[in-house]
């Protein structure tokens, strides 16, 4: 049965309108003025005073990653389902080969954990963690054949996924020629181990120390290495995951502004969280908000920069870097040892609300809160049409957003696997109000409504966001 959206404000990167959505079977038939859609045998939706908007795109998330000794704790199925209740109705999933393993093997392993289990749709980026001929023979054979368009790079983790620099430029010439998309994780590695070393020997062990062990400055090297070795490498398109300091940020607007095919995204906890605040948290308690890149300072000016880079464009996207783990039993593992904490946050489920909380602050406008969680995800991963926008032809992936509804995060209210929030207290002026996933409804009136093994695997074509 076909499926009227009726009401609502239609929010897209270029603007808003009143319109009434109509879904037949798993795409959009049509957009039509408030009232003017042909009568028909079809349920109805009502949107009045709401906003209608495309399905959210976490393209990065870790579910199950396996990392210090343990794995992250949301299973493709806890995570898919948690996302669809915060508006995110597919995510783009990191597969994983570690050095000397063969690329195509950590695909399947990805493949094999994901098919049958996910609440949404799901795509995968690969991680290159050993950069050789085999390797480079890969991503063609991936671009062309599995559709898997994208691949990152380390220059954090030595001895885990660690990549130099002649290995980096390979990948970015081979990147060049087939048309993927670069997406790098900088940090100075080596340098940090350094620090870290020291910073233990001086029985510096607790969690805050994890951050002030990764200074931006070795964040904002790292970047402008990346950017350089891109340049080298013929203009490699190049995307900076999980940009979290001024200086980072200043290096890819430099780039963009010298017409670079360099992009980036942040994540809503270097928008809303400190180093001070989460990290340095009395006790052991900091550990829950360990992740890398790490949180920064408060009496800087990050927030207010990367805020202002998502107006500007010069960051294109916001993701969640969605990769977390419980505080008993696993963030545990580094007590009385900071660089044993397992790294990550989980965000996948607040990532919509976090953002449209910008959009109240006056921090974005509506039409740039879709643009970051939706369009542009959709654009730079190979995506769109097919997700991202609200046309005739489209998924019908949507999200009801009411403006008037509010939001609680909290442990006892999320449906993340995890003990802990990373946004515990926070209330958020807007809700959730229904979301649909290729025009089945998953979520509406309080109630879920979705299944395991809905979410299919995306193919994804060649990035259609570069200049």
């Amino acid at each position: 049965m076909a499926l009227l959206i009726s009401g609502g404000t239609v929010v897209g990167p270029t603007g808003t309108h009143r319109a009434d959505v109509l879904v037949e079977g798993e795409t959009i038939a049509a957009l039509f003025a408030p009232g003017r859609a042909p009568d028909g045998d079809h349920e109805t939706i009502d949107a009045t005073g709401k906003y209608v908007i495309p399905g959210g795109i976490d393209a990065h998330t870790h579910m199950e990653l396996p990392f210090g000794g343990t794995n992250a704790s949301d299973t493709f199925e806890t995570g898919t389902r948690a996302a669809a209740y915060g508006g995110t109705t597919t995510i783009i999933d990191f597969a994983v080969q570690r050095t000397g393993e063969v690329v195509q093997d950590g695909l399947t392993a990805w493949h094999v954990k994901a098919e049958g289990n996910c609440h949404v749709d799901y795509a995968f980026h690969m991680i290159l963690g050993g950069v050789d001929d085999d390797a480079l023979k890969a991503m063609d054979q991936l671009v062309a054949d599995e559709g898997i368009s994208s691949f990152k790079l380390f220059m954090a983790y030595p001895g885990v996924f660690y990549s130099d620099d002649g290995q980096i430029l390979r990948a970015m010439q081979r990147a060049r020629e087939n048309g993927a998309m670069i997406m790098m994780h900088a940090e100075n590695g080596i340098a940090i181990d350094v620090l870290v070393r020291q910073a233990l020997a001086r029985g510096d062990t607790d969690p805050i120390h994890h951050g002030l062990t990764r200074p931006e400055a070795l964040e904002a090297e790292a970047t402008h290495r990346a950017i350089r070795l891109a340049e080298v490498a013929r203009d490699c398109p190049l995307y900076i995951v999980h940009l979290s300091a001024s200086q980072a940020l200043e290096q890819v607007a430099a780039a963009r502004d010298a017409g670079r095919n360099v992009f980036a995204e942040t994540c809503p906890q270097y928008l809303y969280l400190t180093l001070e605040d989460q990290l340095g948290a009395p006790g052991f308690e900091g550990a829950k908000w360990v992740c890398s890149t790490p949180l920064r300072s408060k009496h800087e000016s990050h927030h207010r920069d990367l805020w202002q880079g998502l107006r500007s464009n010069d960051l294109a996207v916001v993701s969640t870097d969605h990769c977390p783990f419980c505080f008993k039993d696993q963030k545990e593992l580094g007590l009385g040892d900071f660089s044993k904490i397992p790294n990550g946050i989980g965000g996948v489920e607040h990532r919509v609300d976090l953002l449209y909380q910008g959009v109240v602050d006056g921090k974005l406008t509506l039409e740039r809160w879709v643009e970051t969680i939706a369009t542009t995800p959709a654009r730079m991963f190979g995506l769109y049409p097919r997700k991202g926008v609200l046309a005739p032809g489209s998924d019908a992936d949507i999200v009801v957003y009411d403006p008037a509804g509010r939001t609680s995060i909290g442990v006892g209210t999320h449906h993340m696997n995890m003990d802990h929030s990373a946004y515990e207290g926070y209330e958020i002026a807007g809700r959730v109000d229904a979301v649909l996933s290729r025009g089945t409804v998953l979520l509406s009136d309080g109630t879920y409504h979705g299944r395991r093994g809905h979410g299919r695997f995306l193919r994804r074509g060649l990035s259609t966001y570069l200049s």
